[in-house]
């Protein structure tokens, strides 16, 4: 079977997720890993059996043996990566949130038409088959008319302005870290724009939210969201109709679902992964660039903008004084 060849951009915790399900992808091979530190490279490339590492990024957008790039940087530098990726050549599969704004991404975007090169945001939720089992009931009308989705992600992370997660020059806060996950939940069980946003914010020390309630309205129906690094939150969808509801727990990285109607579970699926759920992500984007698609017809650059412009809204929204 042909393979696309990836080059892993950083050499961080997600990289190395990346690294290890992407032995479950029958289509796709690691070739090389790029790091800030050689030592970094290094060590990942020996952790994860990889053969050729570069200091720097440079090296390994140009390296001729590379098809395609997963640019695993921290938030800021998604855009800077991912676009010289796309001028050197390479399909770019980049970790989300793709950019920090709507504006950004149409940058990105018009760059990746420019290049005549692929370009997705790795939202890998949208691929996990429980997920999809999940939109296949809700299609074939099994809870009725969708009514209300319920979904939320948090965890207690301790306050550290140095941290990554909590680095404001690094785009730190639980919206674009947790919150996109249900931000994009109730984009593939909406399909459209809430009509109205309402938010509830809190913030850590130094003006980083670290706690939002979302409320998204729509003609007929409304999400109920909420991300955290204050608490452990339920982290489990629920999509609600008229005739019954739909339980995900873990929905970010579901391996199962339950179909109940009033309090009796009438369905469930559990999947079959063999990784940790990137496989299924993986694939198919390598799929795409062995056809020579453009563009995930899962994850598209529609879905994208729509998940960056959800979450330019809910900033408007913030409440600054609320600690």
């Amino acid at each position: 079977m042909a393979e696309v060849r990836w080059g892993i951009v950083s050499a961080g915790n997600i990289a190395g997720t990346f690294a290890r399900d992407i032995v479950y992808a029958d289509n796709a091979r690691v070739g090389a890993v790029a790091a800030r530190s050689g030592d970094a490279a290094v060590r990942f490339a020996a952790k994860h059996g990889i053969s050729t590492t570069y200091e720097g990024y440079e090296a390994l957008f140009a390296d001729p043996d590379i098809d395609a790039v997963y640019v695993a940087t921290p938030h800021t530098l998604h855009l800077e990566h991912s676009l010289a990726a796309l001028e050197a050549g390479k399909a770019v599969l980049c970790e989300k949130p793709v950019t920090t704004s709507a504006a950004d991404f149409g940058t990105l975007r018009a760059a990746a038409a420019a290049a005549d090169r692929y370009l997705m945001e790795g939202m890998w939720t949208w691929f996990l088959p429980a997920i999809l089992k999940a939109k296949e009931w809700v299609d074939a009308g099994r809870i009725g008319e969708l009514r209300h989705l319920k979904a939320d992600f948090g965890y207690p992370i301790p306050y550290d302005p140095s941290e990554r997660l909590y680095n404001a020059e690094l785009a730190g806060g639980c919206l674009l870290e947790m919150g996109i996950y249900p931000v994009a939940l109730a984009r593939l069980f909406t399909s459209q724009a809430p009509s109205t946003i309402e938010v509830v914010s809190r913030f850590a020390p130094n003006g980083v939210e670290d706690d939002v309630v979302m409320l998204f309205n729509y003609d007929d129906c409304v999400a109920t969201l909420a991300t955290s690094f204050r608490c452990k939150l339920q982290n489990t969808a629920y999509i609600i109709g008229t005739k019954g509801y739909i339980e995900i727990p873990h929905f970010w990285r579901a391996s199962e679902c339950t179909l109940y109607v009033l309090h009796d579970a009438v369905d469930a699926f559990v999947d079959d992964r063999r990784g940790s759920g990137f496989e299924f992500q993986i694939a198919a984007a390598s799929d795409d660039i062995l056809r020579g698609r453009k563009e995930s017809a899962v994850v598209n650059h529609a879905a994208s903008l729509g998940f960056q412009e959800d979450m330019d809204r809910i900033r408007t929204n913030f409440e600054p004084g609320h600690w």
